[in-house]
């Protein structure tokens, strides 16, 4: 497995957990649910580098998409 690989496994095992943790889903259904969202899509790109980025910086997208329904940059 090439680094990038496993740092997207590594970020997607904490998202999932804090995802349990936060709304009492099973496993399943957040592996399920965070699998399904453009964050994961967007980790998933190479060319993103979101990888790169903390899990705690990647759940909080998540956690904006899953509030407006898709990924929205805020502007500082």
């Amino acid at each position: 497995m090439n680094k990038r690989k496993q740092l997207i496994e590594y970020i997607t095992q904490d998202i999932v957990a804090f995802i349990v943790n936060d709304t009492g889903k099973n496993i399943s259904d957040a592996v399920h649910i965070f699998f399904s969202s453009e964050t994961y899509e967007k980790l998933c790109d190479e060319e993103t580098g979101l990888y790169l980025e903390s899990s705690a910086y990647v759940y909080d997208i998540y956690q904006r998409e899953s509030i407006e329904g898709k990924i929205v940059q805020n502007e500082y």
